[in-house]
């Protein structure tokens, strides 16, 4: 972990991915990141896949660097406590909803007299109120009926969703982002903030931020379906002769001169832009609109020779590809994973399993990241956080163990 972010602390009360990656990403950068629960684990604390000992991966890469708390938050007691610790640090993640006892009013209500004003973001549904989830937001936007062959009709076709839960992923990033700058706010006014960020916001406003909302406004209608193809842009997979497939992209002039290159058809291509009428390195836009033309131009090579030595002619001129893997073979892969300084083995995990954890995506140049910080198990840190926080005593918090309105580590 940096430091970047050392004395901040945030109270997260969240499942699932957006907010806890909210929260993974400042601690990752230094900041006390207090995630607290319900005393049996939140919505997604069993979340598939779990090991054989019932541990979820997903919970624990989410949370790794964080305390945890777990209270009975199905009680007026644990709820209360709750609020009282997201009042103590002024800084709150959630996607708790609003009208809930975890308000932005309720928050405020509690905190001493004197202190800071709070500072909350809210991961929400959709604008209006409305429940929503990564899926559903991602058949909303349009992308998934872009998706797939070529070849398909349009009106008939299904859509095609992403295995990753991006618009999550990206809700917490952005979420992130809004915090720091909600605190760059309050350290030169003084003035508190309540962030509301709609999962489905960022999905359309994302759509609409790469260009796409307009081209479709634009163009009247959808656009087609470009297989692997690269939208706007010279790009797709190819198959080698020993049947390996590998993507490759030219969205420069340098890019596209080192593909022609590699590949060796500068002949054929010059005879191709003079039966076409067009020049190839003008940009993108010729060598999108002549693509299939190119695709089979590019495969006939690919035919012809094994990967190890495309890759080699590719390399050598500086171009832009990589090897189709499969996530297994990513996770093997020693490039990506082993020799990359981003990860290290870890063996102190709640899983019991050792396994690569990343270290911050950032790099800062002369300083370490340090090693990746553990996930906590659920309720590791509920003693000292209640005594921290709100000045508990041990007997107090042995009261409310008893009382099962507080749980300590389930190690």
């Amino acid at each position: 972990m940096y430091k970047l972010l050392e004395g901040l602390s945030i109270v997260e009360a969240s499942s699932f991915v957006a907010s806890p990656t909210a929260g993974l990403y400042c601690a990752q950068m230094g900041a006390e990141v207090i995630r607290v629960d319900h005393k049996a684990g939140g919505l997604d604390y069993d979340r598939y896949m779990l090991t054989k000992e019932g541990r979820s991966l997903s919970w624990e890469n989410l949370n790794r660097a964080k305390k945890s708390v777990a209270l009975d938050l199905r009680s007026e007691e644990g709820r209360e406590l709750l609020v009282a610790l997201a009042g103590t640090t002024g800084n709150v993640i959630t996607n708790l909803p609003e009208k809930s006892f975890l308000s932005h009013a309720a928050i405020s209500e509690g905190r001493p007299a004197g202190a800071p004003e709070l500072v909350s973001v809210r991961i929400m549904g959709w604008h209006d109120g409305r429940q929503a989830m990564d899926f559903t937001v991602n058949a909303a936007s349009g992308y998934p009926l872009m998706c797939g062959p070529d070849d398909w009709d349009q009106a008939s076709a299904p859509p095609v969703n992403q295995v990753l839960p991006a618009w999550d992923f990206i809700t917490g990033a952005y979420c992130a982002f809004a915090l720091l700058a909600a605190l760059r706010h309050r350290d030169a006014t003084g003035q508190g903030s309540e962030l509301r960020v709609p999962l489905g916001d960022v999905a359309i406003g994302t759509l609409a931020n790469s260009g796409a909302m307009a081209e479709m406004l634009y163009r009247g209608g959808d656009r087609e379906r470009l297989g692997n193809a690269i939208w706007g842009a010279f790009g797709r997979d190819f198959r080698s002769r020993d049947g390996v497939r590998f993507m490759v992209a030219a969205l420069t002039a340098k890019q596209w001169a080192g593909l022609v290159r590699a590949f060796d058809i500068e002949a054929a291509s010059a005879e191709l832009e003079q039966r076409l009428g067009v020049r190839f390195a003008d940009g993108d836009r010729p060598r999108f609109e002549h693509r299939q033309a190119l695709f089979e131009l590019f495969q006939s090579v690919a035919d012809g020779l094994d990967y190890a030595d495309l890759e080699r002619r590719m390399a050598a001129e500086g171009t832009t590809f990589e090897r189709y893997r499969t996530a297994h073979e990513a996770a093997n892969d020693p490039v990506l994973v082993a020799d990359n300084p981003l990860f290290a083995q870890t063996a102190d995990n709640p899983s019991g399993f050792a396994y690569p954890a990343p270290r911050s995506f950032a790099n800062l140049p002369g300083q370490s990241a340090g090693e990746p910080a553990p996930a906590p198990y659920l309720g590791e840190h509920t003693e000292q956080v209640l005594a921290e926080r709100l000045g508990l005593s041990s007997g107090a918090i042995g009261d409310l163990v008893d009382r099962d309105i507080a749980r300590l580590s389930d190690k």
